[in-house]
C-alpha cells in the first residue's frame, strides 16, 4: 500500500480509516476486509468515502465504492482516482 500513494497521503488515509472505523491502525492490514474484519456497515463506508472525497478533493461514485472490500482496495481506488488524466499524443 505504501507505494501507491505519497507518505503524506498514506498517513491521511490511515487517519481517516482509524477515525471512521474506530479501530487501531495496527488492524489496518492490506487484506483486512472493511465489513467482515473491521465491522464497517454501509453508513460507515459512506462516511469514509465522504472523508476521502473532502481530503483529496475528488468524487467517488457509488459503483466505485461498491468495489471496495479491503483496506488495500481503498488505496488502489485512490491511486487510480489521483492519477493525472492521460492524453493521446
Amino acid at each position: 500500500m505504501n507505494n501507491l500513494l505519497s507518505d503524506q497521503d498514506t498517513k491521511a488515509v490511515f487517519e481517516i480509516l482509524t477515525r471512521e472505523l474506530g479501530v487501531d491502525q495496527t488492524q489496518l492490514t492490506s487484506e483486512a476486509r472493511l465489513k467482515e474484519d473491521l465491522a464497517a456497515d454501509s453508513l460507515t463506508l459512506v462516511q469514509i468515502s465522504m472523508a476521502l472525497e473532502e481530503r483529496f478533493s475528488l468524487s467517488i461514485s457509488d459503483q466505485q465504492l461498491e468495489t471496495v472490500q479491503t483496506v488495500c482496495d481503498v488505496f488502489e481506488l485512490l491511486a487510480d482516482l489521483l492519477q493525472p488524466p492521460r492524453r493521446c499524443s
